[in-house]
Order: structure tokens, then sequence, then C-alpha cells
């Protein structure tokens, strides 16, 4: 028992290192940039929020822990934004999954990784809500926050509803209010 609480107690220290990890876009009102710890927690807390809109019905437990874990492995690979051509650097989050979920017991690390898998995959209807949510917070963010991530990196509108589409399979109205902001910031010079 004492060498597996030891493994998780190392886990537990090793996922320190999220809060080091800094995303694009900035905490609102700030000039700091979130980090990935900040941003799992936040997601977590909005699918808890918007449990009741999903489309499909989901074991929002499962949906939690899937976000809690979901960007772990950008302690080695670091955060992607969403809109750059290294977002989809799989190979790199693969073995970042292997090392970091690897630190803790078997039975615990392979749970953990089976449900980083499933975020990742989104074949189930949790993995589709959590993905929802990872692409919503950001937008919600970003428009209370002036565009802010989006006009410093230049992000145009077509970018931003391509990446958020997904959304509307999530819930149609809510999907439309967002799309809506979307084209006012557009109107207001925030997104070209």
């Amino acid at each position: 028992m004492k060498v597996e609480l030891e493994k998780i107690f190392s886990f537990i220290i090793e996922l320190e290192k999220l809060k080091s990890v800094n995303r694009m876009t900035k905490v609102i009102g700030t000039d700091r940039r979130e980090n990935s710890a900040e941003h799992s927690w936040q997601i977590a807390v909005l699918a808890m929020s918007l449990e009741g809109y999903a489309k499909e019905k989901v074991d929002i437990n499962r949906v939690v822990r899937m976000l809690l874990l979901h960007d772990v492995v950008e302690i080695d690979a670091g955060d992607k934004f969403i809109f750059s051509a290294a977002h989809a650097d799989t190979e790199n989050e693969m073995k970042a999954a292997e090392r970091i979920f690897g630190m803790l017991p078997p039975q615990v690390g392979d749970e953990f990784k089976a449900l980083w898998l499933e975020y990742e995959e989104r074949r189930t209807p949790e993995s589709r809500y959590a993905y929802a949510m990872d692409r919503l917070m950001p937008v919600l963010i970003n428009l209370n926050n002036g565009c802010q991530s989006w006009v410093e990196n230049g992000v145009r509108l077509e970018q931003v509803l391509s990446k958020t589409g997904i959304l509307a399979d999530f819930n149609a109205e809510l999907w439309e209010m967002i799309s809506r902001r979307l084209y006012e910031s557009r109107q207001m010079g925030f997104l070209g």
C-alpha cells in the first residue's frame, strides 16, 4: 500500500506543473494568461452547470472526471492554440499520457488514461459533451474579454465558427446565441 500511495502522491505533485502551462486566453480583466489547471477546473464547473441543456443524456460525473484529466498531457506536450497548425499533435500527447498516467498504480492509471482516450476519440455522449464544453469555455472568455486571444493572433470569424460549430450539436439554442454574439464581435471590429 505504501508504494501505491507514494505513486499517487508523485502523480498529484506532477499535476502541479499544469499550473505553469499558460494558455492563449487571458483571465478576464487582467494581463495574466490563464493556465491549464484553471481551464480544467472552470470547464468542469461549466459542464455541471449546463447538464440540463445537453441534447444527449450524459453521466455528468464521468464528464467532469474527463474534463479534469483532458489537459494533463499538456505538462509534457504544452498547450496548443486551437487555431495553430500544431494543435493536432497527437503523437506527443500520447507519449505524455503514457508517462504521466503511468506514474500511478496500474488500476488508477489505466482508468485515467482510458478517460483521456475516450475524450480524445469523442465516440460517447460523455466525450462529445466534454469536448463541447472545451470548445465553449474559450469562446465565453473571449466574448467577455474583447476577443483578446483572437485579436492578438489574427483569428477570423470563419475560423472561430469552424472550430466551435460543434456547439450546435450540443444545443441549437445555445449555438444560436453564441454565433449571434460572434457575428456582433465582427461588427465591432474584433474578428476579421
